[in-house]
Formats: structure tokens, sequence, C-alpha cells
């Protein structure tokens, strides 16, 4: 709160700011990387370039690819709207190279992606593309939480280090050039994890459809198995590992165009747990079953939608998905289920470094008497309150909606003592904000908590650091309805 405050003050900011610059660069390991990206400057874009406001046009006479050692270059190619022999108008020569420049620094395997324009003599355009590519291969100790926040670990289990689960985990995130991922978990601790999985976006020779192959084995010492009235987990454990979970997953997906993709996928799991969970004393409506051992199946079809000047953290665009899920074989009983979901964003950019967000997100499950595991809704993945973090809301309907105003207020560089010629200096960008959230979930009554079937309202501020590989570090005040407030942080991999 006080930082906000010392904003609106000169001297105070600008000691704040150094104080950042010098603090920063310990934060960056504190938090596990799932997804690690690129940063540049959305000012990084065409240059040289001659607009016209008539009809008059450029014809595209070259398109030049530079920098890119392990990418292969049609993979680039593949998200520039335009090729060589095509003519474009002049007085659109500036938006266009704009949206082709987002387009392949979007792809996420570069630091950064210049586009200059240079007019020939016979009044054609060549283009000159230049990347600096990313650092690829990420072999990285792991330290992760099992809990579902930070916060709920500290809190909750005064920052418990038996709760932790340590490892490696590999990562290469551009494996043949072609864009394709390869991980591999190997984890163990609280809980065990052994896993790999690959994904490969274009492989095709038109590069519009991909594919997707995962597989792992995972062990747990504790599972909560029920949601108490108050909205809080209650987690069974005893000596040893009390659920065990195989698991195998494959994946197709199709992309003609540059924002829009659909995706096909089917996963398996294997799933035992301690019998004593589904028991009279604990939840015998876990699996909605007798049986203690499930084999589940889950088949999904799911379209996304995205166009933003920063896919990680954007300012300025759309994203929308939507999608179905069965889980199960049959319509009633047991762990079948039905889902449909929804999620929306709207990045608008305004003047003097403002922009705001505009996000919902919602689901439905059929048939509405469901078991344990099928309920979660609030809480989880992208239906979340902003204040309520440290609770979770089961529901067969429910929804959110989120409003954030942010404000650019400063950016830097600290250059790496070091050389490394993907990453000659670490920038940052810094960003405070206001948010207010709603929501609402439903839930048959003899299930009913503090928090269900009720509207839920939150909000609150704080300040965003944007750095390397769009990193992003977040420190949010928030408050909700129940007269409660605190400081909540969060580190990810961008939006």
């Amino acid at each position: 709160m006080q930082i906000l405050f010392l904003y609106f003050q000169e001297n105070s900011f600008r000691k704040i700011i150094q104080y950042i610059k010098h603090f920063l660069l310990s934060l960056l390991f504190i938090f596990p990387r799932e997804n690690i990206f690129a940063q540049t400057s959305i000012n990084d874009h065409s240059q040289n370039v001659i607009t016209d406001s008539g009809t008059s046009k450029f014809f595209i006479s070259a398109i030049n690819i530079l920098g890119n050692r392990h990418t292969k270059t049609y993979i680039i190619q593949r998200e520039i709207p335009f090729k060589v022999g095509d003519s474009l108008l002049r007085k659109n020569i500036t938006a266009t190279l704009l949206q082709a420049r987002n387009q392949v620094y979007n792809t996420n395997l570069f630091t950064e992606v210049k586009f200059d324009s240079i007019p020939q003599e016979d009044s054609s355009l060549q283009i000159n593309i230049v990347v600096r590519e990313r650092w690829y291969i990420f072999p990285t100790p792991q330290f992760q939480l099992v809990d579902r926040s930070l916060n709920e670990w500290i809190k909750t289990y005064n920052a418990d280090l038996n709760r932790v689960v340590y490892g490696l985990k590999f990562a290469h995130y551009n494996f043949s050039g072609r864009r394709d991922q390869l991980r591999i978990y190997l984890l163990n601790g609280y809980a065990r994890n052994v896993s790999a999985s690959y994904s490969a976006p274009y492989s095709n020779t038109k590069l519009t459809e991909g594919f997707g192959v995962a597989a792992g084995f995972t062990q747990n010492r504790e599972v909560g198995y029920k949601l108490n009235y108050n909205n809080k987990i209650l987690n069974y454990k005893k000596n040893g590992f009390v659920r065990n979970n195989f698991n195998a997953a494959v994946g197709y997906s199709i992309r003609k165009g540059f924002f829009k993709t659909t995706n096909f996928s089917v996963v398996i799991n294997y799933l035992n747990i301690d019998d004593s969970i589904i028991s009279s004393k604990y939840n015998p409506g876990y699996f909605n079953s007798t049986n203690n051992k499930q084999l589940i199946s889950d088949f999904g079809v799911g379209v996304s939608y995205i166009n933003t000047d920063n896919n990680n953290y954007p300012q300025k665009g759309l994203i929308y998905s939507y999608g179905i899920n069965k889980r199960g074989l049959q319509f009633t009983g047991s762990i079948n289920s039905a889902s449909l979901y929804g999620s929306f964003a709207k990045f608008y950019k305004h003047k003097h470094n403002f922009f705001s967000i505009v996000q919902s997100s919602a689901l439905i499950k059929l048939p509405f008497e469901q078991a344990f595991i099928n309920r979660r809704a609030i809480g989880f993945g992208s239906l979340n309150l902003r204040g309520l973090e440290v609770y979770l809301i089961d529901g067969v309907a429910a929804g959110v909606a989120k409003y954030t105003l942010n404000k650019k207020v400063t950016e830097f560089k600290i250059p790496i003592p070091f050389k490394i010629k993907s990453l000659p200096y670490i920038p940052f960008k810094i960003f405070v904000k206001t948010y207010t959230d709603v929501g609402y979930s439903y839930l048959s009554k003899k299930y009913d908590s503090r928090l269900n079937n009720k509207f839920l309202y939150t909000g609150g501020f704080g300040i965003d650091v944007v750095t390397f590989y769009d990193i992003v570090f977040k420190v949010e005040y928030s408050f909700n309805q129940l007269g409660e407030k605190g400081l909540f942080l969060r580190g990810k991999g961008g939006y």
C-alpha cells in the first residue's frame, strides 16, 4: 500500500526504483518455471517506412531473415501475413509490419524481433527481419510447493519445508528448430512425479497441423477428500503414499490461420487411492463409487483465439477460448460428466501508459449431481478471484468477471556482467494496478458452504514486475467481502 502512495512522491519513488534494481535479480529464481518466454519492447518494429494516404502500393521484392541459427526459417515465415510478390498499401505498411513483428515475437522463440522496410529504386520494398534467439535448453533444479499458493503454504502450514517437492526438470523449448517442446520431470519429496511430454505444433508440410504426447506417474502423500463449510480443503494422509496415478495423453491441433487454434485431446488416468478415502468416515462421494481404483478417460475439443501485442503480458488485443470435455464413457453415475467452458479477455491500451483488462470465465457441468473430484470451480485455473486465493469453492456452474486498470511507471535494463549472446541485459518493466473481481458458483444445497450460491466480490491494488522471457512477479494487496485483507505474492511466466 505504501509503495503505491509513494508513487506520487517523486523522491521516494526514485528510491524505490533504485532498491528494486538491486533487489530483483535475486528474486528471479524464487519461483519454479513452467513456461519461460522472451521479452522485448513492443515498439521494436518497422523502420524507414514510406507511408501514403492514397491507394498506392508497395511491391514486396524480398524478405530477408537473419539471426535464426537454430530455428527453421520457414517457421518464421509461417507467422508473416505477406510473402514475396505481394503488394501492400503504402498507408498500411507500418500497421502491417507491426502486426507481423508481433506474430513472430509471439512464437516465444526470440528475445528480440526487428522489422526493417527498405524502399528500392524500382518502388518495390525489401523487408529485413532480424531476430535474436532465446536460450532454449533449461536443465533446472526444481523446488515446488504441494500447496496451491505461496500464501497457503505460509499461512496454513507455517512454510513447512517437509511440504515441498524437489528434483530436476529438463526442458527444450525448440527441440528441432520447429517450435517443438520436450519436457522431462524427475521429482521427489512430499510427492513424486516422473513424466515426459513432447509437442510439435507444425507436423505437416503446410504447417497447419500439430500433435502432442505425454505420459507420467505421480504419487501423493496426502489427498484433499472434502471441503468443509468454510471452503477449506480437508486432507487425508498417513505414512506412505495414499494416491498413485498413471496417465497418458495425446493431442491433435489445427491452426490454418494466425490466431485461431482447434485442439482435440484424449487423456487416460488410472487412479488408485487409499480405500479409506471413499469410506463413510471421509467421503463416499469422492468417486461416487465403492471402487477405489478408477480408469478415467477424458475426451476434449477446444477452440482458442489469441491476437495480442504480447501473448504473455498483453496490453492490447483479444483472447478467448471455449470447448467441451467429456469424462467417462457413460452419461451419469460414478465419475461421468460433460463440461462446457469458455473464457474471454479484452485488453485496451489508453494514453499516458495506461491500459485496462476486462476478463470473464464460466463453466457448467452436467449432470448437476457430480462426484467430488468433478466439482472443482472457483479457485482452479482461470476461475479465480483475487482476494479469495486461500479458499476453494466447488460448483457445477460457475462464472467470474474481472476488471484491471494498469499503468506502466518505469522501465530499465540491467547489463549482464558476463557475456551471454542470447541475453545481453535483463530488462524490467514496472506497472501499478488496481482491480475488482466478482463471481458466483452454484452447487446443490446438500454440499452448501459459506461461499457457494452467493454473489462474491473482491478488490485490491498491486505492482507487476515484468522481466526477461516475460517472467512476471506480482505483489497484490487484496480484500474480500468477508472483511479479510492481505498481501499476496505470485510468480508466473507471462499472462
